[in-house]
């Protein structure tokens, strides 16, 4: 069994991205995907979604500034969230590829249906889905920190969440360490 040690303060240089990147991995995720509406729909995997508060009800996500959704966030109103579920990795890896149509047509290789409050498109057969108004964004240096209000919500409880931790898609397992 390995034990940390003390080490001496960390700190940041241009060489140490893939080193800050595997010990970010260590930490396990969701995988969601989110979404725009209007005139241009758009979607984008993002892991990096979290609860913020339940009084008022926030969420928040954080988006690269030179994603193609950063800018879509930035103008929307509105914006959803699909939780993707344990056997969704292929819609995962679908969202997160550049290659994927623009617009509209990038929907059209899954299933989806439009959001209530925010007409977002919500991926069909996730493992939960909110539906937000933009709230506030911050900076977060080469990332923008979107808030959003939860609107309306669904959860479908039998649904196991898709996982993403040390760079892998990974599943939860009920599995009970031995003692």
């Amino acid at each position: 069994m390995s034990t940390l040690t003390a080490a001496p303060p960390w700190t940041a240089s241009a060489g140490d991205a893939t080193r800050l990147r595997r010990a970010f991995g260590a930490f396990a995720t969701g995988v969601t995907v989110v979404t725009v509406g209007g005139a241009s729909p758009r979607g984008m995997t993002a892991n990096s979604f979290t609860s913020v508060s339940l009084d008022p009800a926030l969420v928040l996500l954080c988006v690269g500034r030179d994603a193609g959704m950063y800018r879509a966030l930035a103008e929307a109103d509105t914006f959803a969230v699909s939780v993707l579920a344990a056997d969704q990795e292929d819609v995962a890896r679908y969202f997160a590829s550049r290659s994927r149509p623009a617009g509209a047509r990038q929907f059209d290789a899954v299933g989806w249906l439009p959001g209530h409050e925010s007409a977002a498109p919500l991926i069909a057969g996730a493992a939960a889905h909110f539906e937000c108004a933009s709230w506030r964004t911050y900076d977060g240096g080469d990332h923008a920190v979107f808030l959003g209000r939860v609107l309306a919500l669904d959860q479908a409880p039998e649904r196991e969440p898709l996982v993403f931790h040390g760079g892998r898609f990974r599943q939860l397992s009920d599995r009970v360490p031995e003692v």
